[in-house]
Parts: structure tokens; C-alpha cells; sequence
């Protein structure tokens, strides 16, 4: 561990005034028994929310929102045209969420095996759409593979406040296959989604790419694009990295790398969040959650444990304006299998509070969101 930096969920925080009273979290179900939440929460305090619902092998993208001082979500709004086009099973392969600078809402996830259109080079297919500000309905989607197959491990996706949006998985080019010959790759667009260039590999030469593990792309508001995934250099090499654009997503530079040695692919996600005390990532090493700050010099950085319980997975992360950090995770979920939810609450006063409950579905996780209260809400 990195002294210099400490617990990040404890020094980094104090710069922070402290909160009048102490932040509260309030627990939720996902609308129609749905699995995988993904949230997003506009500046006038407006919260998106897409999730799947129905069969597992071929679910179903929903998407809702909830403004400030609504108690119910909106009427589901169905994101995919073709039914059944997305796929829960694994957990990792769901629909992430992006808000754009003007208000539209951006959604990327795994095809399903029946998903249409194919890629040209065959398998799954990776499916963009977006809603537009005063539409009522999400485009049809599109496959963004172009030269690359074997999609497996979920995606993601990123805008900033230029109109660019970031698209990003991990796949074989059309020669190769194998773990160790994975990439990860980036699908640019310039003008807001309306046209993406040609994916093109960011993940250093020779570092692979973990088949069934998710990757998280996340854009701060400096403009700095952020994509966390597991590395193969070897077929036991499953390390976390971050990769680092300071150019709006031209080049990547490698950094963060959390190493462990495991024989099986962990099917894991991970999750970014910012806020008054910076950048975070939080993410899975055997059976444990993570966390680091990934805004700071190289020098400063380090890995810090977040939960305690062994078989914690799947974490998202909340902070609000106060510098109230949250972060959840699942315990003892697995392949068709459901379990807990664990939450640990730091305040900016470096104390904790720590929770769990029963009830997590199968091939489900949690999300967490601030609202303008400070208060929290998980969804799970």
C-alpha cells in the first residue's frame, strides 16, 4: 500500500467540509424484478436508469428515469427494437449508461444470440443506441464490430462534454484468438453518436484481455477518459489496469496495474465515480473489492482494500456533493446463483457504517446514486 496517499476513502476526503448530519442510505428494488442497474445522474439532479428484464438468455433493455423529488421511477421505456436482443447470463454483458452534454442518453450492451444486426466477421454482436432530448423513443440500434470478433466479457461506454462518446470492449482481431491475443478496443464518435470511426485497439501490445470479465470506460469533467479492464498476458495473469487518455481518447497510456494470479476467469465489473475528492475506480482482486484513486500522479497511486467479506463482487460507487463516499458490492453470487448486498458508507469525516442484506437475484448486482440531499439510494 502507497502511505503517501493513505485510505482514499478517508484522507483524500477531509479537504471536504463536513456534512451537518450524517448521510443516509435508503435501499430499492429494480423496477420489474429486473436485473444489472446501470445509473447516471444529470446536473439538474434527474437520475437514468437502464436495467434487463425478462429471460436471462434473451432479456430485454429498459430504460427509466426519475427526477428530483419523484418517489417512482418512469413508465420503462423498452431501448432495444428487436426483442430479446440482450443477454443477462454471466452478469457482466448488460446495458451501460452515458449522459450527453445536451441531454441524450447513450446505451451499449451485449447482443444476445439472436440478436440482430450480425457482425460482418459473425458471433454477438455489440449494440449502441441513444434517445435523443424531446424524442420519445431510443434509435434503432447499431452493431459497432467492424473488424473484430469473439465479443464475450460486457462493454461500455463514455461521452464528454464536446460530443464525443467513447465505446469501448474487448474482442480477437479477425486472424487471431485466445485470451492472449484479446484487445481492447475503442469506437470513437465526434458528434455525439451519430457516426463512430473504425474500432481500433488501446490496450498495450501483449497485455491481453480476460474473455469473460467486463470493461468500464468513464469520462471526468476535465475531459480525461478512464477504461479499467483485466488484463491475460498469460493464461493465469489476471490483472486489473487502467488506461489513461489525456487527448480525448487519441492514445492511451497504461497505468494502475493490480496484479493476481488466478487460473479461472473471475466474470467480473467494476465501476468509476467522481467527485470533490477526485477520480475513483473500484474493482474485484480474489474475491475482494479495491479501490484507487486514478486522478492522481502515477507516483501517488495504490490500491485500497474496500470490503472485508471474501467473495465480494460486482462494486459500484456513489459520492455526494459533500464528499460522502458509498460503495456497494455483492457477496456470494455466482453463476446462476444470487446472494447479498454489502455497502460501506464513508463520510468525509473518515467515519464509517457498514451494511448488508439478502436478496440479490441471480445474475444481478447493485447500483448506487447521491441525490441532492446527500442522501444515497442502492438499487439492486
Amino acid at each position: 500500500m502507497n502511505q503517501k496517499i493513505g485510505r482514499w476513502i478517508t484522507v483524500a476526503l477531509l479537504v471536504v467540509p463536513m456534512l451537518a448530519q450524517a448521510a443516509t442510505v435508503t435501499l430499492e428494488r429494480i423496477p420489474e424484478k429486473g436485473m444489472q442497474p446501470q445509473v447516471a445522474v444529470a446536473p439538474d439532479g434527474t437520475v437514468h436508469m437502464v436495467y434487463l428484464a425478462g429471460d436471462p438468455k434473451s432479456a430485454d433493455v429498459h430504460y427509466v428515469q426519475r427526477k428530483p423529488g419523484d418517489k417512482q421511477w418512469s413508465k420503462p421505456l423498452r431501448v432495444n427494437r428487436q426483442p430479446g436482443s440482450a443477454i443477462a447470463m454471466g452478469t457482466i454483458r448488460g446495458a451501460q449508461i452515458a449522459l450527453a452534454r445536451d441531454g441524450a442518453v447513450h446505451v451499449c450492451w451485449n447482443g444476445s444470440s439472436q440478436a440482430e444486426p450480425k457482425p460482418k466477421l459473425g458471433g454477438a454482436p455489440l449494440l449502441y443506441s441513444r434517445i435523443l432530448p424531446g424524442k420519445s423513443n431510443f434509435e434503432p440500434e447499431r452493431d459497432l464490430m467492424g473488424n473484430t470478433r469473439y465479443l464475450d466479457g460486457g462493454a461500455s461506454l463514455a461521452a464528454d462534454n464536446d460530443g464525443r462518446v467513447f465505446v469501448v470492449w474487448h474482442g480477437a482481431p479477425a486472424d487471431k484468438s485466445g485470451e492472449t491475443n484479446r484487445a481492447v478496443y475503442l469506437a470513437l464518435s465526434k458528434d455525439d453518436g451519430s457516426t463512430f470511426a473504425a474500432e481500433k485497439a488501446i490496450n498495450p501490445e501483449g497485455s491481453g484481455a480476460c474473455g469473460c470479465c467486463g470493461v468500464k470506460a468513464f469520462a471526468d469533467q476535465k475531459g480525461d477518459i478512464f477504461v479499467l479492464f483485466r488484463t491475460a498476458r498469460e493464461m493465469t495473469d489476471r490483472a486489473m489496469q487502467v488506461l489513461h487518455s489525456k487527448d480525448h481518447g487519441m492514445t492511451f497510456q497504461p497505468e494502475l496495474n493490480h496484479p493476481w494470479t488466478a487460473k479461472q476467469c473471475p466474470m467480473s465489473s467494476s465501476s468509476f465515480v467522481a467527485g470533490p475528492a477526485g477520480t475513483f475506480a473500484a474493482w474485484e482482486t480474489a474475491g475482494q473489492v479495491f479501490g484507487a484513486k486514478v486522478d492522481a500522479n502515477q507516483a501517488q497511486r495504490g490500491a485500497m482494500p474496500l470490503s472485508s467479506k471474501k467473495g465480494s463482487k460486482h462494486p459500484s460507487l456513489a459520492e455526494n456533493k459533500a464528499g460522502d463516499w458509498l460503495v456497494t458490492w455483492t457477496e456470494g453470487t455466482g453463476w446462476e446463483k444470487g446472494g447479498a448486498l454489502g455497502w460501506k458508507l464513508t463520510g468525509n469525516d473518515g467515519k464509517t457504517e457498514t451494511g448488508r442484506q439478502d436478496g440479490v437475484p441471480k445474475w444481478s448486482y447493485s447500483a448506487a446514486y447521491a441525490k441532492e440531499d446527500g442522501s444515497f439510494v442502492v438499487i439492486y
